[in-house]
């Protein structure tokens, strides 16, 4: 049984957000806002949903891409997090586990998610 306040907190940190129904092994893009001094924008990070861990607010995933110089590149996003603008899913993968971890081992083609066929 949660504290009515706590209850409460939670309601309204998922009230404004719209979160589309993803899962391990969907390729995602998740536009952050990023502040600099004064400023701020919004920046793409697209990559692989390796897990989606948590429950209620607490909820987090992890998305990989490989970036400069084929190098592996992981990002841990709380999912009602006020810096991510949105969510958009990209491609459905085809998967058989909840947690990707094994795809930090492969390279290249070894690499690559089956796209779930409608």
């Amino acid at each position: 049984m949660k504290n009515k306040y706590i209850e409460a907190f939670e309601k309204a940190q998922k009230a404004d957000k719209e979160v589309p129904e993803f899962r391990a092994g969907d390729t995602l893009r998740v536009a952050i806002r990023i502040k600099e001094g004064e400023k701020t924008r919004v920046q793409n990070f697209e990559g692989v949903c390796i897990v989606r861990r948590g429950e209620s607010v607490n909820q987090t995933f992890v998305i990989r891409k490989i970036g400069a110089n084929g190098v592996g590149v992981e990002r841990i996003f709380p999912i009602y997090s006020d810096s991510i603008e949105s969510i958009t899913v990209l491609r459905r993968g085809r998967v058989r586990r909840a947690r990707l971890f094994y795809l930090r081992e492969l390279r290249g083609k070894a690499a690559r998610i089956k796209e779930l066929k409608k």
